[in-house]
């Protein structure tokens, strides 16, 4: 059985509820490098898309779950399966963590953890793969913590507060 419950955080659908803090977390500038981001969203924008997160992974290609603190049931952040490819059996991973006091503290590793669970024995997806700016630090060391390897090196890839930076792409595969 499935279980996408860690030790301090659980994965789950995206509700209704959740608007204020998808508002705010898109809205968080700080994060736009790492999303891509390079507008805000209205809060009209984010309830359509809350009405469509229902949406089956199939049909969109993608996921976003949200990571709720198993202590309070308080959302953390988000973790999104994108560029979803059933007939190549692949996906790519990316997570974020709103609150800095909430990072480097494993909720990461739990969220990847699970959802490479759930792609893995659940998808029955081959591969996940992650794009990681260089200066990321803690997104490298997290997802080489977890058995993801560096298949390449996409070089001035992003172009972010007047320079550019190397992003590096991860793969694990489902052996």
């Amino acid at each position: 059985m499935l279980n996408l419950t860690g030790k301090t955080i659980y994965l789950r659908a995206l509700e209704p509820n959740d608007l204020e803090f998808l508002y705010f977390l898109e809205n968080t500038t700080d994060l736009w490098e790492i999303s891509g981001t390079t507008t805000p969203y209205s809060k009209y924008i984010l309830e359509q898309y809350l009405e469509n997160a229902h949406r089956d992974i199939y049909d969109v290609k993608q996921l976003r779950l949200c990571i709720c603190a198993v202590e309070d049931d308080k959302p953390i952040g988000f973790i999104d399966l994108f560029d979803f490819d059933p007939k190549n059996h692949r996906a790519g991973v990316g997570l974020v963590i709103l609150k800095n006091e909430e990072r480097n503290k494993g909720i990461g590793t739990e969220s990847v953890s699970l959802v490479c669970d759930y792609v893995f024995n659940v998808l029955g997806l081959r591969q996940l793969f992650a794009n990681v700016l260089e200066d990321n630090l803690a997104s490298v060391s997290l997802f080489e913590k977890l058995g993801f390897e560096k298949v390449g090196l996409k070089r001035d890839w992003v172009f972010s507060k007047g320079s550019y930076k190397n992003e590096i792409l991860y793969q694990k595969l489902n052996r």
